[in-house]
């Protein structure tokens, strides 16, 4: 059987869809990606769906929200000087490739070196329902700092922006960020971060400014290193009325840092 075919006969998807995955690399056979119409299956072939951008992992989608893990080195959202490589234009075209009319909207964003759990709407209506309500999500972070921190902390900042850094003044804006402790090996700490406020750079800022700075955070911190260990691994909100709950696994980097401290 052809794998176009399998393909019609076992999934519940239109046939428009089941093209698009094809063609976007989504279709895996024996672990590999597979992107041809015709290629004749074998008996003991494994077909898999593997939802994936670019190799940017899918978590959720619905007909409101698109959930994405962001690879690290990725901007967010465009800038002047970069237009194409951005999360959003990736996100975008993947849809648009589904249907012309789709569209995504920005809810939240994470820094061009944070890896981590991204929410786009589909609709202008649901990025306002999500932002009016950000308040009250949780924002979980995974981070490898410097040093042997307390077991818990409660960080409280005063924060104002100036050309792209952002440091602290009594004319500020309150951040909060709370962590605990999981472990560490003498010489950095692996700390489970919650943000109850949604400040620019303020992991970041306050880590560093409790002398904990985040291993390859080239802007605040003083570490040389491959990428800058920051990863935010859950979100979680309320959505016209349903509860939804994310997690994204923790890069490897970071079990490897810890583990042989280099």
């Amino acid at each position: 059987m052809k794998l176009l075919d399998y393909l019609y006969k076992n999934i519940s998807k239109s046939k428009n869809t089941i093209k698009n995955l094809l063609k976007n690399g989504n279709v895996y056979v024996n672990g590999k990606p597979n992107t041809k119409y015709d290629y004749e299956l074998k008996e003991n072939d494994k077909v898999e769906i593997k939802n994936k951008i670019d190799n940017i992992e899918i978590i959720y989608e619905n007909k409101d929200i698109i959930v994405v893990n962001k690879p690290y080195n990725m901007l967010t959202i465009s800038t002047i000087k970069k237009q194409d490589n951005t999360l959003y234009h990736k996100v975008l075209t993947y849809l648009k490739s589904m249907n012309k009319k789709n569209k995504i909207f920005i809810v939240h964003r994470l820094d061009k070196e944070t890896s981590g759990l991204i929410v786009f709407a589909k609709s202008e209506l649901i990025k306002n329902k999500l932002q009016t309500n950000w308040n009250k999500t949780t924002r979980k972070y995974i981070a490898i700092v410097n040093g042997v921190t307390k077991e818990s902390d409660e960080i409280r900042t005063y924060l104002l922006e100036d050309n792209n850094k952002v440091f602290s003044s009594k004319h500020g804006k309150l951040a909060i960020t709370k962590y605990q402790k999981i472990k560490d090996n003498g010489k950095y700490s692996m700390l489970d971060i919650e943000i109850k406020t949604g400040k620019k750079h303020q992991i970041r800022y306050q880590l560093n400014e409790i002398n904990h700075p985040i291993v390859g955070d080239k802007k605040y911190g003083k570490t040389e290193y491959k990428r800058m260990l920051l990863h935010a691994y859950k979100l979680s909100f309320k959505l016209n009325g349903k509860n939804y709950n994310f997690k994204a696994n923790i890069p490897y980097e970071f079990e490897k840092k810890l583990n042989n401290g280099q």
